[in-house]
């Protein structure tokens, strides 16, 4: 039996991932504080969650709960974004937005629990989310560096992938909606294939996409209504094999043109009221060949 984690890739097949239910703390009363575009409702969350791990584990992955209890955090069901896996261990991050502050150490103690070991942990005044971390290829990283990840940041995860003979690419992000909103390097792209991504071309940096080019990476455009309701973020469960929230048809009929099968999940209170599609709620431990 293999060492059961090492993910340094956004396509291979998800044998092993992490995720948090909704629990009484992510209905918040002041969804506004949250940025959330409006009231949720708990039951139906859970319920859209159930739903959502069902198609995880039917496509072969075994799903493993954080179960912490986290007071004042209804972000905490985006558990892609206060760690990454990589083949060493854990990368334990340290988030931007002020409100999500605490996350990563309730993260630390349940990838440890799980036999995780420690790899590097972000510290001082560097700011990093999974959100802005975007493995290129097993040996690039892009780091976005938008109001999440700041330059420490970027500075300290080159220092975490050294070890590792991992190269790091800085990706600069608009401005676009400020400092309250949340715009990741992952909001403007993902991949579905090693060389297909859907991305969002009004905001992609045109260094980035002269990058990708270089890399012979067919980007799919995603149109601006769906931007908003999250075409762009797609979890790839295997090469070619995507999950996309509902809502999304002309992205999903270009996913499909382009030879991929295509699986859309109701998120309207865990996703789309939350702006946080199915990437942001998957934590990979585990992705092989």
């Amino acid at each position: 039996m293999g060492k059961g984690y090492g993910c340094q890739s956004m396509v291979t097949s998800l044998r092993r991932v992490l995720v948090k239910r909704p629990d009484e703390h992510f209905a918040v009363e002041d969804y506004k504080k949250w940025h959330y575009l409006d009231k949720l409702n708990l039951g139906e969350a859970r319920r859209e969650h159930d739903a959502f791990v069902e198609i995880l584990k039917g496509a072969g992955a075994e799903v493993l709960y954080h179960p912490e209890v986290q007071p004042d955090h209804a972000d905490s069901i985006f558990t892609y974004d206060p760690a990454i896996v990589t083949e060493e261990g854990t990368v334990i991050l340290r988030m931007g937005k002020q409100l999500r502050k605490g996350e990563e150490a309730s993260m630390k103690r349940r990838l440890e629990q799980l036999g995780i070991p420690i790899h590097y942990c972000v510290s001082g005044e560097a700011t990093v989310e999974g959100g802005d971390l975007l493995w290129l290829n097993e040996g690039n990283l892009a780091v976005g560096q938008g109001f999440r990840t700041n330059a420490d940041g970027l500075r300290q995860m080159r220092e975490a992938m050294k070890p590792l003979g991992v190269e790091v690419t800085p990706v600069e992000l608009p401005y676009f909606g400020g400092p309250e909103a949340c715009l990741h390097l992952m909001s403007l792209i993902s991949f579905v294939k090693s060389d297909l991504a859907v991305v969002y071309f009004p905001l992609l940096p045109v260094p980035f996409w002269r990058l990708l080019r270089g890399m012979g990476v067919t980007m799919l455009s995603v149109p601006e209504a769906e931007f908003n309701t999250m075409g762009t973020n797609v979890l790839a469960l295997a090469p070619g094999k995507a999950l996309i929230t509902e809502g999304n048809p002309l992205t999903e009929k270009l996913l499909r043109d382009a030879g991929c099968d295509v699986t859309s999940y109701r998120g309207v209170e865990i996703s789309l009221k939350t702006e946080g599609g199915p990437t942001c709620l998957t934590r990979p431990i585990l992705r092989s060949e």
